[in-house]
């Protein structure tokens, strides 16, 4: 057992090694840290890592001492990979991220990337060396001034050097070179052409080629055959629109080669200010950035080929894709601009069929909603059953992972009215009868509403298929589910079963309209659309009720107690069964004065 001295020892020890820790500075904590770290006395190091955090230390100073110890910045990379120790996996990822930070702000400075591109005219072979690789750890943020300092006459004898480092600064600098192409200066067009090449990857093929297809220039179309020859000679033989849609499939689904860098929480896309002949950056959300960008590179490829129509529905699909990331739409995007469901119920359905075959093979939910929403808005029969090779999109949705993008085909595809018989029509009944009986109880679509209104949708088609006597969505086998649906807790539910199963010729069909007209539990509106039913499913099937329902519905027509708007309703249902002359003496003897 402890005696009380030693005890107090013990915890003298421990206030002053927790103590010792914010007497020091930072680069203190941080080799303490990182000494604990390695001689596996995890305890002490979560506390050098807590006085880290609590310091509020300075980013740039902490990335200093990051690259000072390589050695010790890989020890904290193997404890957030390793680490038994959750607590101080969780710490060290955050000091990671103020690192991250320090690296963001160091390598986005515009004054220290300003005057990195003079020191590339450093007499000293040194000098220039180093600028180089600050300005490749700058990497995009880099590209803007070193071609304003292109663009610039006053700054001529700056040019070569400047030319010799742009394509050195590597694959980062790709994005905003491609935006710079547009600019009217040709001297410094032709720079970029040349970085591009000399950067030497793919994702830069489509703006050289696009480059041969359409610049005025025979220099700079040289230069880009040049360029892309550097690259992939092969994709000389492929037009500039393909190029542009190989790469934003890239983008869509997010290529690691193309990620955005980790060292900020947002990216950048980069345009070219026309006006200002300047690049500008807008800054987007990462979650969607790739999306962004799968939409602007279809862009391109439209403008290399209007008729290119992959892209359309490439784009369509990146549109609603990005709308998924649930984050508000880029401010360059502006006030008025519409959105995917807008664009896409104006694409026309051979687009919407790309972007629904894309999302069904993607097993991606959202898009696949989205697009068959729209393709239910607009397309007709022939259009919903539209072939890409030897497949039907919306018809392969009906089969879907998803139940949401399996109702809606259902429903988009009954909308239509199809004349011509389809294998999967009874695909089309099975999921009608489902969505039919959705409710909050046995829900796992988004919420209570949208069960409801699929519910809601799909009576309302299958209610339409029976009016039109469609033959090719054959209802009879969703008659279980509609009888159901006339005990539904939804007055709304049960009237449209009703007035569904009105049009089967089926006993069964009949008897369940009848046992909710007299089901006294039923509003009183339920209860009277229900006998109308009833009398139009005997004006179109005869009559079908056993004696016991005839005899309850004739209770109704001969009280004199109940409402006068539900007897007459049951009358006329009664009348239309067209029942033999013995149930009419009755009722008409029934009422006869001696």
């Amino acid at each position: 057992m402890f005696n009380g001295k030693i005890v107090a020892a013990i915890l003298a020890v421990g206030l002053f090694v927790v103590s010792a820790g914010f007497g020091q500075t930072l680069e203190e904590n941080w080799n303490d840290f990182l000494h604990y770290t390695k001689i596996g006395r995890l305890d002490l190091a979560r506390g050098y890592a807590q006085v880290i955090l609590d310091s509020n230390p300075d980013p740039v100073a902490l990335l200093a001492l990051s690259k000072e110890n390589p050695r010790g910045y890989a020890i904290l990379l193997r404890v957030i990979d390793t680490a038994p120790d959750a607590e101080l996996v969780e710490l060290s990822r955050k000091v990671q991220d103020i690192i991250k930070q320090g690296l963001f702000i160091r390598r986005s400075d515009p004054r220290i990337i300003v005057e990195e591109i003079k020191r590339l005219s450093s007499k000293t072979p040194r000098g220039r060396l180093t600028a180089v690789k600050r300005l490749q750890d700058a990497g995009e943020y880099a590209i803007m001034y070193m071609l304003d300092a292109m663009a610039d006459r006053s700054r001529k004898e700056e040019w070569p050097n400047i030319i010799w480092a742009l394509p050195q600064i590597g694959r980062d600098a790709i994005r905003p070179l491609a935006a710079g192409l547009q600019t009217e200066n040709v001297t410094v067009k032709a720079e970029i052409i040349k970085a591009l090449g000399g950067i030497g990857y793919p994702q830069s093929l489509g703006y050289l080629k696009y480059i041969i297809e359409n610049d005025d220039s025979p220099e700079l179309r040289k230069l880009a055959v040049r360029s892309i020859r550097q690259i992939d000679p092969a994709a000389l033989k492929i037009p500039a629109a393909h190029l542009f849609h190989r790469l934003a499939e890239s983008y869509y689904y997010h290529a690691e080669s193309l990620a955005p860098a980790e060292d900020a929480n947002f990216a950048n896309i980069w345009f070219w200010d026309s006006a200002a002949q300047r690049l500008e950056r807008k800054e987007v959300d990462k979650s969607y950035s790739n999306e962004l960008m799968s939409m602007r590179v279809c862009e391109w490829a439209l403008k290399a080929d209007a008729g290119f129509g992959q892209a359309i529905g490439l784009w369509v699909a990146a549109y609603f894709k990005a709308e998924s990331a649930d984050v508000s739409m880029p401010d360059y995007f502006g006030p008025g601009h519409a959105d995917a469901m807008t664009y896409a119920t104006t694409a026309g359905p051979e687009y919407l069929h790309q972007a629904l075959s894309r999302a069904v093979k993607d097993k991606n939910a959202f898009v696949a909603l989205g697009v068959v929403e729209a393709l239910a808005t607009t397309a007709g029969e022939k259009s919903l059953l539209y072939r890409l090779g030897i497949a039907q999109p919306l018809v392969q949705a009906l089969s879907f992972n998803d139940k949401a993008v399996r109702y809606s085909a259902a429903i988009a595809i009954a909308a239509a009215g199809p004349k011509e018989a389809f294998a999967e029509s009874k695909l089309v009944v099975e999921n009608l009868a489902q969505a039919l009986a959705e409710t909050a109880e046995n829900v796992d679509l988004a919420n209570e509403w949208i069960a409801t209104s699929y519910a809601v949708r799909a009576a309302r088609v299958m209610l339409k298929l029976v009016q039109t006597r469609n033959r090719v969505i054959d209802l009879s086998a969703a008659q279980g589910a509609l009888i159901n649906a006339t005990k539904d807790k939804r007055a709304e539910i049960q009237v449209l079963a009703g007035r569904i199963l009105a049009h089967l010729d089926s006993p069964g069909a009949q008897r369940s309209i009848a046992a909710m007209a007299l089901a006294e539990t039923n509003d009183m509106d339920v209860r009277i659309a229900a006998f109308d039913s009833l009398a139009i499913s005997a004006k179109i099937n005869a009559y079908l009720l056993n004696d016991e329902m005839i005899d309850a519905v004739y209770g109704l027509v001969s009280s004199q107690e109940i409402d006068p708007e539900l007897r007459a309703a049951a009358a006329a249902a009664y009348g239309a069964l067209n029942l033999p002359s013995q149930k009419v003496k009755d009722l008409i003897l029934d009422q006869a004065k001696s």
